[in-house]
């Protein structure tokens, strides 16, 4: 069953979204409307300057709704999205995330020393430990899996992604079977391998 979910887990590939975004009905121009209150953490069109808070820019539009609800449900938890999420209702959800989807996340560069550790890990896994390669779900460029609802983590805040990553390892984060995947993952993970992770997922250049 393991070797079955993990197969399923194992797709990769990237998709451009338009105003009326295909996967989730949002309209682009209302949630740009919607987004200002956003904006107060992370940033104008998504782009946040504090590296604790996510960039939403060129985010998957299906993964943005699939958070919204859960921090409504209380399934994700942090007190301040719960409390910004507890008033949307599911039209809001599909509206902001197609709207941040269109955005363009600013590039990063990642710190020559993490290359060496990330690298193999983000390419080819370690067969050692049953890991599987971060860019079979997360791309070659860390662009993601729109259909599937797998995050685009290039360009994203590498302490944001560190922390989520440790969250996964410590039980805090993994509704779904993506989360629980990415628990089994995270939990063979070393700090210093999340540290490079995290700075080789910010410093990938997707092209567009």
């Amino acid at each position: 069953m393991k070797r079955i979910l993990l197969a399923a887990w194992l797709l990769a590939s990237g998709s451009a979204l338009a105003a009326e975004n295909p996967l989730v009905g949002g309209d682009a121009e209302a949630g740009q409307q919607k987004a200002a209150v956003c904006a107060a953490c992370h940033g104008p069109n998504g782009n946040s300057n504090n590296p604790e808070w996510p960039v939403l820019a060129g985010q998957h539009a299906r993964y943005t709704v699939d958070q919204l609800k859960a921090y409504k449900s209380g399934a994700r938890k942090n007190a301040v999205m719960q409390g910004q999420a507890a008033g949307l209702s599911e039209q809001d959800m599909q509206d902001l995330a197609a709207y941040f989807a269109e955005q363009e996340p600013k590039p990063r560069t990642a710190r020559e020393e993490a290359v060496a550790i990330a690298q193999p890990l983000w390419r080819a896994g370690d067969a050692e430990r049953d890991l599987p390669a971060c860019a079979a779900c997360h791309g070659p460029a860390g662009i993601g899996n729109a259909g599937a609802a797998y995050p685009r983590i290039a360009n994203q805040h590498p302490q944001y992604t560190a922390t989520q990553l440790r969250a996964y390892r410590a039980g805090e984060r993994g509704q779904g079977t993506s989360g629980q995947m990415m628990q089994r993952v995270a939990t063979e993970l070393t700090d210093e391998e999340i540290e490079a992770l995290a700075s080789y997922a910010a410093g990938l250049q997707p092209r567009h």
